[in-house]
C-alpha cells in the first residue's frame, strides 16, 4: 500500500484550498492512501487566553501544566480535529478522527516533567488500528496526544508525532503542509536540499524569517529517522501530472539525487 502522511499545522487548516484537495485527488488516482497529523496552536492559544491561562514555550515545545493539558486535549480533539475531518469529508474523503492517546495508539514518556510538565516524546506507535483504517479506505486524522504506560496523557509536538508515525508505518512520503510552496532562492523554488545545507543557508541569511521554523521542524523529523520530508503549500497545487511541487529536504546530500 502506498501511503502519504501529511502534517498540517493549526494555522494552515483554515486555509486549505480546492487546489490542495485536487492534488490529493491526483495522488489518490495514482494509488496513494492518506493519513493526517495536525497541530492546533492558534486555537489552543485562543482558548488559553479565554480562560486566562498563561502559556509559554521552550525550544519550540509548549510548557504544559495540568490545566494547559486539559485545554490542549479539549481543543485538539474537540475542535481542530473535527474541522480538518469535516474539510476532508466535504471533498469526498472518508475522514476518521483518531485521538492519539486512545487505545494506547501513541505511547510516550515525559521529556522533562519538572521543566516542561505534561510534554512527551513518542516511544511506541500501535500501528494496527491505522493500518486497518487505511485498508478500509478511511483517512485517519490524528491528534498529537499520547499516553504513558500508566495512562497519563501527554502533549506531543505535532512535527515529532508525524515523524514517529511516519517511521512506524513506513510511509512513502512525509509532507509538512504550510502556507508557502517551499524554500525560495532568488525567487526560484528549490526542489531538493539536504539538512546540512539548511543550516548553512540559515547562517548565511539565505533562509530567513518564517521559513526558519518550518525547515527546522523538517530537519527535526529527519533526525528522528526519516530519509526525507517535503514542504508543500496548503493553498496551491502541490502534486500535478505525477510531479511534486515543493521542497524536499533529505537526510544527506546525494542520497536521493
Amino acid at each position: 500500500m502506498k501511503t502519504v502522511l501529511l502534517k498540517c499545522g493549526g494555522s494552515v487548516i483554515d486555509e486549505l484550498s480546492p487546489a490542495f484537495f485536487n492534488s490529493l485527488k491526483e495522488l489518490e488516482k495514482e494509488g496513494y492512501h492518506f493519513l493526517f497529523v495536525h497541530g492546533g496552536g492558534p486555537d489552543i492559544n485562543a482558548q488559553l487566553d479565554l480562560y486566562q491561562v498563561p502559556h509559554e514555550f521552550e525550544h519550540g515545545l509548549r510548557k504544559t501544566t495540568a490545566k494547559v493539558m486539559e485545554i490542549v486535549e479539549l481543543v485538539l480533539a474537540g475542535k481542530t480535529n473535527r474541522t480538518l475531518a469535516a474539510k476532508l469529508a466535504s471533498q469526498g474523503f472518508h475522514a476518521f478522527g483518531v485521538n492519539g492517546s486512545d487505545g494506547g495508539f501513541l505511547q510516550a514518556d515525559f521529556i522533562d516533567q519538572e521543566r516542561l510538565g505534561f510534554v512527551g516524546d513518542i516511544v511506541k506507535v500501535k500501528t494496527e488500528v491505522i493500518s486497518m483504517l487505511l485498508e478500509e479506505k478511511y483517512t485517519p486524522v490524528i491528534t498529537p496526544i499520547a499516553a504513558t504506560v500508566n495512562g497519563i496523557k501527554l502533549n506531543i509536538n505535532a512535527d515529532f508525532a508525524a515523524a514517529a508515525i511516519a517511521l512506524a508505518l513506513h510511509v512513502d512520503h512525509c509532507i509538512f503542509v504550510t502556507d508557502v510552496q517551499g524554500i525560495l532562492m532568488n525567487g526560484e523554488l528549490v526542489p531538493q536540499i539536504s539538512k546540512e545545507e539548511i543550516e548553512t543557508y540559515i547562517q548565511t541569511n539565505i533562509i530567513t524569517g518564517g521559513m526558519i521554523p518550518k525547515v527546522r521542524s523538517a530537519v527535526n523529523a529527519i533526525e528522528k529517522g526519516l530519509k526525507s520530508v517535503r514542504i508543500v503549500s496548503g493553498k496551491e497545487v502541490f502534486f500535478s501530472q505525477s510531479q511534486w511541487i515543493g521542497t524536499e529536504i533529505i537526510a544527506k546530500e546525494g542520497i536521493l539525487r
